[in-house]
């Protein structure tokens, strides 16, 4: 059975009445709709207020899901609206977290993993505040579409239901992100410009 069977059973049986099944859904992806969240809003307990709205709300909408995505491609949608619907109300721009382990999951983590020098550390620190800077200042889309990608590792068919645009939207957005990132990057790596990375 596949995740999505799994998920798909486990929504059947909330409609039947059992409220265990959406307690089941909410412990499998509860840290994964926080650390999406904390893409967009740094105060942590903001991240587990909004996580626990978009449960809520997730819950109340279970009678408009109809299993055309994956349950958590349809979950994430709604976490992603409730942050930037907190991000208006709140009209506050927040940075972004990113740490050093979840650089790693980026294309440039070659070159900082060789050795635990200090000067290695540095970099890998450098390199972070660097994607985090870029990041806070892309546009919400771009941001969006690269965290979705890179950091949680949708698939490009996964991010196009969560944004709710096309596929080929959703890789130029992608595409977009890591370019104003590698921009950004390349003097801190000394990269050629013809080069990503």
């Amino acid at each position: 059975m596949s995740e999505k069977d799994i998920d798909q059973a486990l929504v059947e049986r909330i409609y039947k009445g059992d409220a265990a099944a959406f307690e089941i859904l909410v412990t499998k992806y509860q840290r994964r709709i926080i650390r999406l969240i904390g893409r967009f809003v740094y105060d942590s307990a903001e991240v587990e207020d909004i996580a626990q709205d978009a449960f809520i709300k997730a819950y109340r909408a279970l009678p408009q899901f109809r299993g055309d995505c994956a349950f958590y491609t349809w979950l994430y949608r709604i976490a992603i609206n409730t942050a930037k619907n907190h991000l208006a109300t709140h009209s506050r721009r927040t940075l972004i977290g990113v740490d050093i382990i979840e650089i790693e999951s980026l294309e440039c983590a070659e070159c900082l993993r060789d050795i635990n020098t200090p000067e290695s550390l540095l970099m890998s620190k450098q390199v972070a505040q660097t994607v985090n800077a870029e990041m806070a200042i892309l546009p919400p889309t771009l941001r969006t579409a690269f965290s979705l990608r890179e950091l949680e590792g949708l698939s490009y068919e996964e991010i196009s239901v969560a944004m709710k645009c096309p596929i080929g939207t959703v890789r130029s957005r992608i595409f977009r992100a890591r370019e104003a990132i590698a921009a950004k990057l390349r003097p801190l790596l000394d990269t050629p410009e013809n080069k990503r990375w």
